[in-house]
């Protein structure tokens, strides 16, 4: 049987519309798993995020979820509609912050605005897009925001 197939991809350089914004699907609940798996395997060994009883005398008053796990999670909610098999590298960030602490079973969404784009004038073929994410947990509040610079594959000539 000759069937259709349609193969799921992210995103090739041209279709990338400037001061679009993409909102990303589905969203991620975060366990305490998630941030305790997260926080011995990258060695940090920070209180705040392992320590309950430390962390009952913070400001907080608890736990609160790594930083670079909500980073990493906010990416990687964009990878599917934006970059899965389009990119060529992670060129790097120009900005991140978090304005919001995340706690466990809050749901991180996501969203990325397409910043600006250009072809590279040493990679033929490629292009460099340039993304502002952010992420939001269930009340709105933004928890993060990161500018990245990525290497994207240009869609591919029709012979």
């Amino acid at each position: 049987m000759n069937a259709k197939r349609i193969t799921q991809r992210g995103l090739y350089f041209e279709e990338f519309e400037l001061e679009t914004v993409y909102e990303h699907s589905p969203s991620r609940t975060v366990t305490e798993a998630d941030n305790v798996l997260f926080t011995t395997l990258t060695m940090n060994t920070q209180s705040l995020h392992l320590d309950a009883e430390w962390a009952t005398t913070t400001e907080f008053g608890e736990r609160l979820v790594n930083s670079m796990f909500t980073l990493s999670t906010m990416v990687g909610l964009s990878v599917a509609q934006l970059t899965q098999g389009t990119i060529v590298a992670n060129l790097g960030f120009d900005s991140v912050s978090f304005p919001h602490p995340v706690r466990h079973g809050d749901t991180l969404t996501a969203e990325t605005t397409i910043l600006s784009k250009r072809l590279s004038s040493s990679r033929p073929g490629q292009g460099i897009v340039v993304f502002e994410h952010v992420a939001r947990i269930q009340t709105g509040e933004v928890v993060a925001r990161a500018v990245r610079s990525t290497l994207l594959r240009c869609a591919p000539s029709e012979a």
